[in-house]
C-alpha cells in the first residue's frame, strides 16, 4: 500500500511555521516585534502565546478590545510613540491581562490614565502624554509595582487622588516632573527611593508630606517656586537615607533647616540666598558636594547699628570634612568677604569654583587637597609668589577673563605644584606667559601654546 502520509526516506520532520503578523518579526515563540512599521491598524494573527508584544514607533490610534483582551499571556506591552488617545485605550481590555508586568504608553495622546491596570504590574510608563487625571486603581492595589513614570504630562494636584498608591507598597521610583503640581502630593508610597518633582509649580511641601518616605535616597525639586515659607525644619528631617537633594532654580533665601546627616549632594544654585547660616549645614556630616552658584552671596548692607554680615565664614562649613566639591560661582564674593579659617575644616575638598565673583586676588589658605580651582571671570590683577603654597596637589587652574597682564603672575607662583597640568589664562587684557614646573621632558615651556592662555597638558 502506498504510504503517502509519511515523508520519503531522508526527509526530516519540520515543525509547522509559527504564525506571525505580516511584516512583524517573531524571534521567539513568545515574542512579537512590530516596531517602526508605520502601522495604523492593530496587527491580526498575533499568537495567544505571546508574552512580549512590541508596537512602538507606529501610528496606532486605538487598540481594539477584542484583539487585546485575548492576549492573556502578555507580560510586556510596548506602545511607546503612537497616536493612541484615552478613547482608543479601552479599560476593559486590561482585565484579562492578568500577567502583565510592563506597560509602556509614553509619547501618545492620552488625556486621562487608564482607570484600571492589572494587579501584576511592575513598571508603568505613561510619560509625555496629556494626562490630567489618574484614578485609584490606575496604580493602586499593585503589590509588585516598582516604577511609575508620569513626567511630561498635565497633572495638577486635583488630578491625583489621595489613595493613588494605596496597596502599592513596593514603588521605589516615581517621576512626576514637568507637570502642573502646586504642592508636593501627600500619600506618596513609603517605599520610594527616587522621587522626581522638578519642573512643576510647587511652592510648598505640606507638613508631614515626606514623613513616611524614610527610604528616599534621591529627591529632585529643582525648577519650582519654593520659598522659605514653603519648607520647615521637619520637611527633610525624617529622610534618614537621603543622599541627593536638588533645590536649584527656586526662590529660597536661605539654606533649608533640618537637613539629614546622610546627605552627600546639595544643589542650591539659582536661588536668592544671601548668606549661609552655620546651623543649617552642621547636621549634614556626610555632605560632599555643595552647589551655591548664581545666588546673591556677598556683603549685605544692613540698617545702621548692626554689624555687616560676611558671605562666607568658617561656621557654616564646620564639620563638612567629607565635602569634595564646593561651587560658589556667579555671586558677589570679594576676598574680604571670606573670613579667616573658612577653608580650615574642608580637608577633603578637591574642586572649588569661585568663578564670576568680585575677587581681586587668589584667596589665601585654600585647602591642601584642592585639585581644581576655578577663578575665571573675577577681577584678579596679580598672582603673588605665595598664592598656591597651601595647595600642592593642584592640577587645574582657571584664570580666564580676569585683569591679568604679562607680568602679573610671579615666576615663583607655581613652584612646587608638581601635578599642575592646566593653566587657563585666556581672555585677559594681555597675553600671560606661564612657566609650569618641570615634571616630564615633554612639559610645555614658557611661550609654548600650552602655557599661553590655553590648557597646558
Amino acid at each position: 500500500m502506498e504510504d503517502a502520509a509519511f515523508p520519503h526516506l531522508g526527509e526530516s520532520l519540520q515543525p509547522p511555521p509559527r504564525a506571525c503578523p505580516l511584516r512583524c518579526s517573531c524571534p521567539r515563540a513568545d515574542t512579537v516585534d512590530c516596531n517602526g512599521l508605520d502601522l495604523q491598524v492593530f496587527p491580526d494573527n498575533i499568537t495567544r502565546a505571546a508574552q512580549h508584544l512590541s508596537l512602538q514607533n507606529n501610528q496606532l490610534q486605538e487598540l481594539p478590545y477584542n484583539e487585546l483582551s485575548r492576549l492573556s499571556s502578555l507580560r510586556t506591552l510596548n506602545l511607546h510613540n503612537n497616536l493612541i488617545s484615552s478613547e482608543g485605550l479601552p479599560d476593559e481590555a486590561f482585565e484579562s491581562l492578568t500577567q502583565l508586568q510592563h506597560i509602556y504608553v509614553a509619547h501618545n495622546k492620552l488625556s486621562v490614565a487608564p482607570q484600571f491596570l492589572p494587579r501584576s504590574l511592575r513598571v508603568a510608563d505613561l510619560a509625555a502624554n496629556q494626562v490630567t487625571e489618574i484614578f485609584p486603581l490606575t496604580f493602586g492595589e499593585k503589590p509588585a509595582l516598582r516604577s511609575v513614570y508620569l513626567h511630561d504630562n498635565q497633572l495638577s494636584n486635583a488630578g491625583l487622588p489621595p489613595d493613588a498608591f494605596r496597596g502599592s507598597e513596593a514603588v521605589i521610583v516615581l517621576s512626576l516632573s514637568s507637570n502642573r503640581l502646586s504642592y508636593l502630593p501627600p500619600s506618596l508610597p513609603p517605599s520610594l527611593e527616587r522621587l522626581h518633582l522638578q519642573n512643576n509649580l510647587i511652592s510648598k511641601v505640606p507638613r508631614g508630606a515626606l514623613s513616611r518616605q524614610t527610604q528616599l535616597r534621591e529627591l529632585y525639586l529643582q525648577h519650582n517656586q519654593l520659598t522659605d515659607s514653603g519648607l520647615d525644619a521637619t520637611t527633610f528631617s525624617k529622610l534618614h537615607h537621603l543622599e541627593y537633594l536638588d533645590l536649584s532654580h527656586n526662590r529660597l533665601a536661605s539654606v533649608p533647616a533640618g537637613l539629614p546627616r546622610t546627605l552627600a549632594v546639595l544643589h542650591l544654585g539659582r536661588n536668592r540666598i544671601r548668606w549661609v547660616e552655620a546651623t543649617r549645614l552642621r547636621g549634614a556630616r556626610a555632605l560632599r558636594y555643595l552647589l551655591l552658584q548664581h545666588n546673591q552671596l556677598g556683603a549685605t548692607g544692613l540698617p545702621a547699628g548692626r554689624n555687616e554680615l560676611r558671605a562666607l565664614e568658617p561656621e557654616p562649613l564646620a564639620g563638612l570634612a567629607q565635602l569634595r566639591e564646593l561651587s560658589l560661582a556667579h555671586n558677589r564674593l570679594r576676598v574680604g568677604d571670606i573670613g579667616p579659617g573658612t577653608w580650615h575644616e574642608l580637608q577633603a575638598l578637591q574642586v572649588l569654583d569661585l568663578s564670576h565673583n568680585e575677587l581681586s586676588f587668589v584667596p589665601p589658605d585654600l585647602p591642601e587637597a584642592l585639585e581644581e580651582l576655578h577663578l575665571q571671570g573675577n577681577r584678579i590683577g596679580q598672582v603673588g609668589p605665595e598664592a598656591f603654597l597651601s595647595t600642592p596637589r593642584l592640577r587645574a587652574l582657571f584664570l580666564r577673563a580676569n585683569r591679568l597682564h604679562m607680568t602679573s603672575i610671579a615666576p615663583e607662583a607655581f613652584l612646587g605644584l608638581l601635578h599642575l597640568r592646566v593653566v587657563d589664562t585666556a581672555g585677559n587684557p594681555e597675553q600671560v606667559l606661564v612657566r609650569l614646573p618641570p615634571t616630564t621632558p615633554r612639559q610645555p615651556r614658557a611661550g609654548s601654546p600650552g602655557a599661553q592662555g590655553g590648557p597646558a597638558v
